[in-house]
């Protein structure tokens, strides 16, 4: 037997030279993996008899115990059968098991679902602690010490009851706190028991997504926009139209509501991601009034909307006008940190009620914890303090690295501004986006190419997302000089400065 199972590894015996090396697995254990193994791979086959206990234990080196306790989790799995004629080797469905040639794996024939194949690499998984990453807050200005003294609170208060499930919809305190803060900060028309809290406002689409539309169904998204909104709208199998963004936000042509009418439409009206766009008034009440005409719902995803560097907050479009179609979708990933993944969607009153049967299926309550934190979080005014700081903080990295790139790309023009943490460059054809990006994350940069986020690549297309938020003021300065250094080696400029009009750039050009 021993040749078939090979033997048993033995613990290294105390003061020897290998006594720190890594113990073996239990003698118990290794017994039971190596039958396994040769009655799967066919070393012992179907309808073989196996040694006695006592027998297999003398020739293993082990105790009688060892081999009966492995036999019996062999026929309690089904590996063995155990009978008065001893332990015999159960008939599998293994082809080696059953003495045949082993069958190659399909694995490049699998049928994978269609929606599957909708999916494109469009970003890389560099370390978004780089510079100039976009959508990063400022982790290192967050307040940890009131956070913890706010997890601190919540645990002292609320076990050992929150370590159970909670309500799906999530924590009532919660609610309440991001309602009164919606109302007071965003215009936002809505209670306690219209917010139901999410794992993110990706949870928050997906969640528009199921309770709104059904496969085949025609939804709109702004191109280019939120690669999120258009992973959702994928995977709830919805064919997906692009709707172009100019100066005022989603441009809907009105041939559109006729010939391709949506069930559910994305935009991102207070700071469209990525060009910063703001949908103007007279788009939103339009948007609102055929929405209502053909029975479609507007998701409302307030993107950065809390950071506001010019002039007075845009007040949301869901409370412009009363009971509006309009599913409003927020997070606190930007706001306080991603990995809180926390969000939530405001659904109409009437909506809330219809559909609480529903969400109670759908929904499992978890991280109460974190969040009855941040619902004293914000209850205490920490929130709205954490908002001023960084809204201070921002405009001042944003205004750093608007100067940069003017003194840089003086012939690119720079997009949005008002709101978030980002900008966005636009740059000439023959500076192709996804090459610069791939060099500039080389170098220890992390833009995002703009190309990669439309559905529908155009000359406006080509260009750089740039982040702020997380990169200092002093080091916004040095990345944009390593930026436009590479866009000028793909220009095939090798010499400085691109400022149009001026000696330096008469002669590189």
């Amino acid at each position: 037997m021993i040749e078939i199972i090979g033997p048993l590894a033995r613990p290294p015996e105390a003061g020897s030279a290998d006594g720190g090396a890594t113990k073996p697995a239990p003698l118990q254990k290794q017994l039971i993996e190596r039958l396994q193994q040769a009655i799967l791979t066919g070393r012992l086959a179907a309808g073989s008899l196996l040694p006695s206990s006592r027998l297999l234990a003398a020739e293993m080196g082990v105790s009688r115990n060892t081999v009966v306790i492995a036999y019996e989790h062999l026929a309690a799995v089904g590996y063995v059968v155990a009978d008065k004629k001893g332990t015999r080797v159960s008939p599998l469905s293994s082809p080696a098991a059953r003495g045949e040639a082993p069958v190659r794996s399909a694995a490049p024939d699998v049928a994978y679902a269609a929606r599957v194949a909708q999916f494109a690499a469009t970003r890389t998984h560099a370390d978004n602690t780089f510079p100039l990453t976009p959508g990063t807050p400022a982790l290192d200005r967050f307040p940890l010490g009131a956070w913890r003294r706010a997890l601190e609170r919540s645990m002292d208060r609320a076990l050992p009851l929150a370590l159970g499930y909670g309500t799906p919809a999530g924590e009532p305190a919660l609610r309440d706190a991001i309602a009164a803060h919606l109302r007071m900060a965003r215009g936002v028309r809505c209670d306690g028991a219209q917010v139901v809290i999410t794992e993110g406002a990706q949870e928050a689409l997906n969640l528009c997504v199921r309770l709104f539309t059904n496969p085949g169904d025609l939804a709109w998204v702004e191109d280019p926009g939120y690669r999120g909104a258009k992973a959702a709208f994928n995977l709830g199998d919805l064919r997906t139209l692009p709707m172009p963004v100019d100066a005022e936000g989603m441009a809907a042509p009105a041939s559109a509501w006729l010939a391709q009418p949506p069930k559910l439409i994305y935009t991102s009206p207070a700071h469209q991601y990525p060009t910063g766009a703001v949908l103007s008034v007279a788009r939103r009440l339009e948007l609102i009034a055929q929405a209502r005409r053909c029975g479609a719902w507007l998701i409302e995803d307030d993107y950065d909307g809390e950071f506001r560097h010019t002039g007075e907050p845009i007040a949301s479009m869901q409370g412009l006008v009363d009971d509006a179609p309009v599913l409003y979708v927020g997070s606190f990933s930007k706001t306080m940190f991603p990995a809180l993944r926390i969000g939530f969607v405001v659904l109409p009153r009437a909506i809330a009620e219809h559909t609480a049967v529903a969400l109670q299926e759908m929904l499992r309550g978890g991280h109460r914890l974190e969040q009855l934190a941040l619902a004293h979080f914000i209850d205490s005014g920490e929130f709205g303090r954490h908002l001023g700081r960084m809204r201070r903080l921002y405009r001042e990295r944003q205004q750093a690295l608007r100067d940069a790139l003017t003194a840089h790309f003086a012939r690119a023009r720079i997009l949005g501004g008002d709101c978030g943490m980002h900008l966005t460059l636009r740059l000439p054809a023959q500076v192709a986006d996804r090459t610069l990006v791939e060099r500039a994350l080389a170098k220890g940069l992390n833009p995002r190419a703009l190309s990669g986020f439309a559905l529908q690549q155009r000359v406006e297309t080509n260009g750089l997302v740039i982040g702020y938020g997380n990169t200092p003021a002093e080091r916004l300065a040095p990345a944009v000089d390593a930026l436009a250094t590479l866009a000028r080696e793909l220009e095939g400029k090798p010499r400085r400065a691109l400022k149009h009009g001026s000696k330096t750039a008469s002669t590189a050009a």
